[in-house]
Parts: C-alpha cells; sequence; structure tokens
C-alpha cells in the first residue's frame, strides 16, 4: 500500500489539510461556480420581457373583462375633438341637410382661385383635361368611362356642394380625395371649376354693362389635353399690317 502520510503534511504553519489535497478542492470549486455564474448570465440575458409579449387586445375582439365584451371602449362622454370636431357641417360636406348647397363657406379671391387652379391641375386635370371637358390623358389611353365634360347643362347647373361632395366621397368610378385634399382646397377646386365653366360658356350677356370684352376667345390649333398645353391657332395677318410689313422689308 502506498505511503500517503506525506500527502497530510502541512506547509509548516500547524494547519492540516492545506498540502497537495486541498488543492483540487479549491480548483473545482472555482469552475463550479464560474460555470454557475455563466448560466445564470445567460439565462437572464435570454428573459426578455417586452411590450409585444404583453397582454394585448386586438381592434374590435372580444374581451371578458368589460361586461359588454367589447375591447374597444366607446369615448368619453364631454371629450372635445381636437382638429377633427367638424363644427361646421356645411364646410365638411357641402350639403345643407340632405341637399347640396350652392354657396362658397369663404370669399372667392385672386388667390383662392390660384390654389384652386394649381390644385385641380394636379388631381382632376389627367382625367378631366385642364379645360375641363373629360378629355385629360387617362381617358384618352382607353379609360373604361369617359367622365362628364363641366360645360354640359347638367353640371353648369349643379351646385357647388355637388362638387365638394363628389370629391370627398367619390362618383361611379372615380375613387373620393379626402384623404389626398384637405376641405379648404376641394372648396378652392369647386370655385376654379366654376371659373373654367364660365370661361368656356360665357357670352355678352355675362359682361357687365359699359365694359368690352378685351379680346375674342382664342383659337387652338390643338386643344391639348391633361397632360399637354393647349398650342393656339396663328393669327391671320390684317390688311393694315402688310404695307408695313413691306415697308420693313425695303
Amino acid at each position: 500500500m502506498p505511503d500517503l502520510r506525506h500527502l497530510n503534511r502541512g506547509s509548516g504553519n500547524g494547519h492540516v489539510g492545506t498540502g497537495a489535497l486541498a488543492r483540487p478542492v479549491e480548483r473545482s470549486s472555482t469552475a463550479v461556480f464560474l460555470a454557475a455564474l455563466f448560466v445564470l448570465l445567460a439565462l437572464s440575458t435570454a428573459c426578455r420581457i417586452d411590450m409585444h409579449v404583453q397582454p394585448r387586445q386586438n381592434p374590435l375582439s372580444r374581451s371578458d373583462f368589460y361586461t359588454d365584451q367589447r375591447s374597444a371602449r366607446p369615448i368619453v362622454e364631454g371629450t372635445v375633438a381636437r382638429g377633427q370636431l367638424h363644427a361646421d357641417p356645411y364646410f365638411y360636406t357641402g350639403k345643407i341637410g340632405d341637399n347640396p348647397g350652392d354657396i362658397m363657406p369663404f370669399p372667392v379671391t385672386k388667390e383662392v382661385l390660384e390654389r384652386g387652379r394649381e390644385r385641380f391641375n394636379i388631381y382632376c386635370a389627367p382625367c378631366h383635361s385642364r379645360t375641363g371637358d373629360g378629355n385629360g390623358f387617362i381617358p384618352s389611353r382607353g379609360f373604361s368611362r369617359m367622365p362628364p365634360s363641366y360645360h354640359i347643362p347638367r353640371l353648369q347647373r349643379a351646385p357647388l356642394g355637388y362638387f365638394f361632395d363628389v370629391m370627398t366621397n367619390g362618383f361611379g368610378i372615380m375613387p373620393d380625395y379626402a384623404s389626398q385634399v384637405s376641405p379648404e382646397d376641394r372648396w378652392k377646386i369647386v370655385a376654379y371649376i366654376r371659373a373654367l365653366q364660365l370661361s368656356q360658356n360665357a357670352t355678352m350677356n355675362d359682361v357687365p354693362a359699359g365694359q368690352k370684352i378685351p379680346s375674342a376667345p382664342p383659337k387652338f390649333r390643338e386643344p391639348g389635353s391633361g397632360a399637354t398645353l393647349p398650342i393656339l391657332a396663328p393669327e391671320p395677318k390684317s390688311e393694315e399690317q402688310k404695307p408695313e410689313q413691306k415697308e420693313e422689308r425695303k
């Protein structure tokens, strides 16, 4: 049997068990501690309690928490809307009761018409053309249905609120533009549509007394489409201009 007494020898300080047998025990305990610490750190980093794992309800889903079993709760009574109060129904609907009105909710100025023309050329002209005759670029490329001209008698007699309602809710195959165009800009487009109708259908009776028409209506060589501008026809040379031109050539 081997002699193991040398393993129990002290280090000279009088203590027992601090020899060769104590060293493996200390190393093994340190390794166990480090392994446990590593496992604890790994478990703590893998534990994620984010908002996407919390209890929640899908929109309009059933809930057992409330007595009416609805997860979507009604607005608290007396809540004041911010930015969406719509206190003026005519401004947001174009209707007086159930019928479209025929008045503008604000004064029509040059700035209003310029803004209306800009918005009209962006959103309306591709189908209705810049003159409002319905011969826009999109119908010329095989659109399933031609939009009506603004200059037909029915639309000339249509109240202003009718055009606003069509832009807000759509009509037939025309989609609504409520999300693209603000209510104020829709009214400005309505004012510009009236200006287009007047420009294409004005008569001498529409001219105030004592006021002359500045010039004759222009003649177009090409009427243009919603994507192209019309091209004016060249003016015929008058007899009075010909002698002057001859003198200039001499």
